[in-house]
C-alpha cells in the first residue's frame, strides 16, 4: 500500500518543525508494520488518522507532560515535535516499542523527551502538569493509570474515539475516586482536518 500524501494542514500544524514530522512519518511508514507498531491498513491514512490526529492536540499541553503507553509514538513523539517547549516523558512497558521510541528521539534530536520503560503504575506519581494517552484502553481502565501521575491542579487530555461521551458515563465511579472535575469532550480540528480528534479533558484535584 502507498503512504498517504502529506495533507496541506500538516505544514500549518507543525510550522518550522514540519521536516521533523515528515521524517518521523516516513520512519513509521517504512518500519511501522514490520515492527508491529501499526497495522497493514494504516499507510493510506497515516497522516490523517494518526499524525495530524495527534498534532491537533498540541496546544493543550504545557510544562511537563507524559504519554502513557506511547507505543509507536502516537501521540507522544508527534506532540514532542510540535511542542519543543514542553518536557515530555514517553512511558511504555514493551521493550521493542521502547527501542523504537528511543531510536526516534535520538534520530530526530528531540532533547525535550525522556523515554521510560515502565508500566504507568510504576512511575512516580503527581509529577506531570498534563498526562495523555491514545488508543490504550477504555476510560474507566485508563484513569487509574493516568490520574495518579498528574500534579494537583493538573489535567488529563486523553485522545479518544467517537464513543468518548459514553466512556465518560461508564467511568463515573473512577472519575469520583480520582477527584476529577470539569470533565468534558473537546472536539478538535473541525474545518482543519479531514477527521476530527476527540479529547477527554479533566482537572485533577489530589487533595
Amino acid at each position: 500500500m502507498t503512504v498517504e500524501t502529506e495533507p496541506d494542514a500538516a505544514a500549518a500544524l507543525f510550522g518550522d518543525r514540519i521536516d521533523l514530522a515528515r521524517a518521523f512519518t516516513a520512519n513509521l511508514a517504512a518500519q511501522g508494520e514490520e515492527r508491529g507498531l501499526i497495522g497493514p491498513l494504516e499507510l493510506p491514512r497515516l497522516w490523517t488518522r494518526h499524525v495530524l490526529n495527534s498534532a491537533i492536540a498540541a496546544p493543550l499541553f504545557h510544562g511537563s507532560a507524559a504519554d502513557i503507553g506511547s507505543g509507536a509514538g502516537l501521540p507522544g513523539v508527534v506532540l514532542a515535535i510540535a511542542r519543543p517547549d514542553v518536557t515530555w516523558a514517553l512511558i511504555e512497558p514493551m521493550e521493542r516499542r521502547v527501542t523504537w521510541l528511543t531510536e526516534q528521539v535520538d534520530e530526530l534530536g528531540l532533547s525535550n523527551v525522556t523515554v521510560i520503560r515502565a508500566r504507568a503504575e510504576e512511575v512516580v506519581p503527581k509529577q506531570f502538569d498534563v498526562v495523555t494517552a491514545r488508543a490504550v484502553s477504555a476510560l474507566r481502565t485508563l484513569l487509574p493509570w493516568t490520574a495518579p501521575l498528574v500534579r494537583d491542579g493538573g489535567e488529563l487530555a486523553l485522545l479518544k474515539g467517537q464513543n468518548a461521551s459514553a466512556e465518560i458515563e461508564a467511568a463515573a465511579k473512577q472519575l469520583k475516586k480520582y477527584r476529577l472535575s470539569d470533565v468534558r469532550v473537546d472536539v478538535l480540528g473541525e474545518g482543519v482536518l479531514a477527521e476530527t480528534t476527540r479529547v477527554v479533558r479533566a482537572k485533577v484535584r489530589v487533595v
